[in-house]
C-alpha cells in the first residue's frame, strides 16, 4: 500500500466513497438520530461542495490530503487543513482520518498519521501543535490518537442553529 498526495483528477470518486463511509460510521456511533443526520447530509450537492473544497485545499497545500492507495483503489486518507486555516485553533488541524474497514489493524493508520505530521511540520504555526476532535463514542479512533500521544485539551462544544 502506498501513501501519496491526493489527486482531484483521479482520486475524487474514491475519496468520496471513503468520506461517505466515514460519515455513516460516525453517525452510527450516536444512535438513530445522529445516523439520520449524518447520512442525510450526504446529498449530491454536499458531495460537489466537499470535493470542490478539498480541491481548493490541495491547491493551497498539495500535502494537505494524503491517500493510501492499492493501485487505483483507495483504502484510506488523512486531511490536514492548509496552513492559512491553522488560525482556527492556532495550530495544525487534522480534519479527517479514515481507513477502510478491510485495512484496519495494519500500519496504514500510522502511515497516514506520519503524513499528517509531515504536513503540519511544514506549516508556520502559532503553536507547534496538531489538533483534532474525535467523537467520545469512537473508541478505536480515540485509541489510535492516544497511542500517538494526543491528550484532551479543552472541550469542544456545539449547539444546533
Amino acid at each position: 500500500m502506498e501513501t501519496r498526495p491526493y489527486d482531484p483528477e483521479t482520486d475524487a470518486a474514491g475519496l468520496w466513497e471513503l468520506k461517505e463511509r466515514f460519515e455513516h460510521e460516525l453517525g452510527a456511533l450516536g444512535g438513530e438520530e445522529k445516523a439520520d443526520s449524518y447520512g442525510g447530509k450526504l446529498t449530491d450537492d454536499y458531495r460537489e461542495r466537499y470535493l470542490d473544497w478539498v480541491a481548493r485545499c490541495v491547491e493551497r497545500d498539495p500535502d494537505s490530503v494524503t491517500v493510501a492507495a492499492d493501485g487505483t483503489d483507495l483504502a484510506g486518507y488523512v486531511f490536514v487543513l492548509p496552513e492559512e486555516l491553522a488560525m482556527i485553533w492556532d495550530a495544525a488541524v487534522l480534519n479527517e482520518l479514515y481507513v477502510r474497514e478491510s485495512s484496519r489493524g495494519t500500519d496504514l493508520a500510522d502511515d497516514l498519521m506520519t503524513a499528517a505530521y509531515d504536513c503540519a511540520r511544514d506549516q508556520e504555526l502559532p503553536l507547534d501543535r496538531i489538533m483534532l476532535d474525535v467523537d467520545r463514542e469512537n473508541g478505536p479512533a480515540g485509541g489510535l490518537y492516544a497511542r500517538h500521544g494526543f491528550e484532551s485539551w479543552g472541550e469542544l462544544r456545539a449547539r444546533d442553529l
